[in-house]
């Protein structure tokens, strides 16, 4: 029969780990850290706005993404531009639901100093289900679960369900979850910063005290615990976008530390490993938010319509959102509701000023890429 760490008298205090295997990750996570930091220091606040919010929605999408939720990018960057007093100009109402979830994005992460509090989660939770359902089902929202029945995390059809991890029984839920944010308000050295970023998020999913919605609130814990680190509510990386392309190995060792006797060493070199390389991979963001700006300060000075500068911020956004074939009259009549005629005058207009660069071809088949 499986044992889970939790079923071991006093669990937390077992917490252990071989503080001679973690060095070297953490070591090589504080560089990368000190690199990216120095870059965001030098970016100055417009383009320290660009930064954040491109990484505040990659977090958004991507943490919903690993449970299994697809999000609307462009209402999840609505909401972000709303949260950040960015323009929302040619960007749709967010879903409530989106909503929801990146204001406990950005609650967690700018608001990383003030107390974590019983009432704060469930007030994340609740956010996350503005409805109290989470799919078709009718859910505990706001409150620490509630059901007699145990909390399993499965997988696999109906019938043949493969058990990952059983969580602790209802009633003892409170208990633990006072336990845990006593230790929150105790771990504040700076210099275990990194751990205690890790150790927070596997001690918050093992509790698993809400019915639904843990794993997203696990991960903004940890992001609250590395803004905190890192003295700063500007978010330079993603953690939720790495472990969204490592979901299966992310998956694999938090069951088999669920399931140990309290070493986490391995959960701990895993969860250092993976936010090097989320920092690594944010280094091509900042070069995308930098582009940006030289692409507009070498064009600075031309006259654009609000319609033109809609449309030249979707082709700088192409990457994420799928610009397929490129730029055509008929794309450009449909996002900004011009007249065909007044589409193609403004895009001409467009290649005139060197915003725009026709693709080899032409006739009815002619398209328009971003001019860097």
């Amino acid at each position: 029969m499986t044992r889970y760490v939790w079923q071991y008298p006093d669990w937390t205090r077992r917490w252990r780990w071989d503080s001679s295997r973690l060095l070297p990750p953490l070591a090589a996570a504080r560089r990368v850290q000190g690199t990216l930091l120095g870059r965001g220091a030098g970016l100055g606040f417009d383009l320290g706005m660009e930064a954040r919010a491109a990484t505040l929605a990659a977090d958004a999408l991507t943490t919903a993404a690993i449970e299994g939720v697809s999000l609307d990018p462009r209402s999840v960057r609505s909401s972000v531009a709303r949260r950040l007093g960015l323009s929302v100009a040619g960007l749709p109402m967010p879903e409530r639901d989106v909503d929801g979830l990146v204001q406990m994005v950005v609650d967690a992460t700018q608001r990383h100093s003030e107390p974590l509090t019983s009432r704060r989660l469930k007030g994340w939770q609740a956010a996350l289900f503005p409805t109290g359902y989470s799919g078709l089902r009718r859910i505990v929202v706001g409150d620490w679960r509630k059901q007699t029945a145990p909390m399993q995390v499965v997988s696999g059809p109906i019938g043949r369900e493969t058990v990952h991890f059983e969580a602790p029984p209802a009633k003892n839920v409170a208990a633990e979850m006072t336990r845990f944010l006593a230790w929150w308000t105790s771990a504040r050295d700076p210099d275990e910063g990194l751990l205690r970023a890790g150790l927070a998020h596997l001690w918050f999913v093992t509790v698993h005290p809400f019915e639904d919605g843990n794993g997203r609130l696990a991960r903004a814990i940890a992001d609250m615990a590395l803004a905190a680190d890192e003295q700063s509510g500007l978010r330079l990386y993603s953690m939720s976008s790495q472990i969204r392309s490592e979901r299966d190995a992310y998956y694999a060792v938090l069951g088999r530390t669920q399931r140990g006797n309290g070493e986490i060493t391995e959960w701990l070199e895993w969860f250092l490993a993976c936010l090097e390389r989320a920092m690594r991979a944010s280094e091509g963001q900042l070069d995308v938010v930098l582009g940006k700006a030289s692409f507009w300060q070498r064009l600075a000075g031309a006259s654009l319509s609000e319609r033109q500068s809609k449309v030249v911020n979707r082709l700088l956004d192409a990457g994420r959102d799928g610009f397929q074939g490129g730029l055509t009259t008929r794309k450009y009549a449909s996002m900004t509701g011009a007249s065909r005629a007044t589409a193609q005058r403004e895009i001409a207009d467009l290649v005139e000023k060197g915003f725009l660069k026709q693709r080899p071809g032409g006739g009815r088949s002619t398209s328009y890429d971003i001019n860097l």
